[in-house]
């Protein structure tokens, strides 16, 4: 069944990013005219965000491509009456590869813009830290590594998207067979740039810190935000009366990976935390001494809410196969995961100075809008429904 954008939905993203650009505005005119600040920290705090939505969107168009080689690595079943919407989420990927690079590319020609002191070679020659980690830390080995990451992520999407749509015309099984090969592999480079990814574009902000966990505790947060979307765009779908053949099973496994994801984000946030917290080392404990000290109540309240939610609320079987529960809990985490890529990227730039006003809340649903635009759009691309998977038969009559 070939899927249309309504026109409500095309109103609604309207809307969004409407809403998102008179946020900005209404945000830029608070700083500079009731703001004690007067727009000293404007630079600082409007590139910040850009920082932040961009990456937030990137990682979920990322997490997407990486769920979807999981399942292909590990020969899954159930997935390939929902593979559609997971390969609609990954188109996000291009444009949120364009958006991070501008991004990036702004900061860079900004020695930083405020985010990224190391950037700042005057900076650095006074910290005798950078200086020694100015090996790795230094634009033109940033910017190598960061087209090495774009490129491998694109070239593997592109490839997995056109592999898709030959399956449906060809069929037969050499197609799946190479899509198995060509996920093993992406997974063994998604391993490594996951993590140093993180380092670079979110952990750098603290230029002094380092956290040994902190590439997984990302990644883990980006899995969970995926999950997030792609069972709220199955409801969706479902609800429009689209996707027949998926049943309450599959979203009920959808539910399960949205449940186990936020387990193992929370299991990695209190593990960083209390060992770092346990050892209490001057130049590890410096990152939460910040966050709680600055930002206490959206911190603890951030983990409250992605923990708590989760745990109370999807714990039972019949939770996981509830549309009701399972978008309630999920806008509800959407916006805690959002609040811990805030916390990340604006807790070690501006510190006590940033707070969520106007142009925050905007620039949050101007990228939403664009977001959810994009994969509505990238739905109408393909039919809903694969043809030819060798497991569609099976996923067809998943049953748990």
């Amino acid at each position: 069944m070939e899927f249309k954008v309504s026109s409500k939905a095309k109103s609604l993203t309207v809307v969004l990013m409407l809403l998102g650009v008179i946020g900005i505005c209404l945000g830029v005119w608070v700083e500079f005219t009731e703001s004690h600040h007067h727009g000293e920290h404007f630079q600082q705090r409007f590139l910040g965000n850009l920082l932040v939505d961009s990456f937030f969107f990137f990682a979920i168009g990322l997490g997407a491509l990486y769920f979807l080689a999981l399942q292909y690595a590990t020969e899954t079943g159930w997935y390939a009456s929902v593979k559609r919407v997971i390969e609609g989420v990954a188109g996000y990927l291009p444009y949120g590869i364009a958006l991070m690079l501008v991004t990036l590319l702004t900061l860079s020609l900004m020695k930083g813009g405020g985010i990224y002191v190391w950037m700042d070679n005057a900076h650095v020659e006074h910290d005798p830290i950078l200086v020694k980690k100015s090996a790795y830390l230094n634009q033109t080995f940033f910017w190598i590594r960061t087209l090495v990451y774009m490129a491998v992520y694109f070239i593997f999407w592109r490839g997995f998207k056109m592999r898709s749509l030959q399956e449906d015309e060809i069929g037969g099984s050499a197609i799946h067979f190479k899509n198995y090969k060509k996920a093993a592999l992406f997974l063994v480079f998604f391993a490594v740039f996951s993590s140093t990814s993180a380092w670079d574009w979110i952990m750098s902000i603290d230029a002094h810190w380092f956290s040994t966990l902190f590439g997984w505790y990302v990644f883990a947060g980006m899995w969970c935000s995926t999950m997030v979307v792609l069972v709220t765009l199955t409801l969706y779908l479902k609800k429009q009366g689209y996707l027949s053949k998926v049943n309450e099973n599959h979203i009920h496994d959808l539910g399960k990976w949205t449940f186990a994801t936020s387990f193992l984000w929370s299991y990695l946030w209190f593990s960083q935390f209390m060992l770092i917290w346990y050892a209490n080392m001057p130049e590890e404990v410096t990152y939460h001494l910040t966050r709680i000290e600055d930002f206490k109540l959206l911190y603890f309240g951030m983990f409250f809410i992605n923990f708590a939610f989760p745990m109370l609320l999807l714990m039972s079987r019949d939770a996981k196969r509830h549309s009701g529960v399972l978008t309630t809990v999920g806008v509800i985490i959407f916006a805690g995961h959002w609040v811990d890529a805030y916390l990340m990227v604006m807790g070690g730039s501006m510190g006590k100075n940033a707070y969520i006003g106007a142009m925050e809340i905007g620039m949050a649903l101007l990228f939403l809008g664009f977001f959810i635009r994009i994969i509505l759009t990238n739905l109408t691309k393909a039919p809903l429904m694969p043809k030819n998977h060798p497991f569609l038969d099976e996923s067809i009559h998943h049953e748990i």
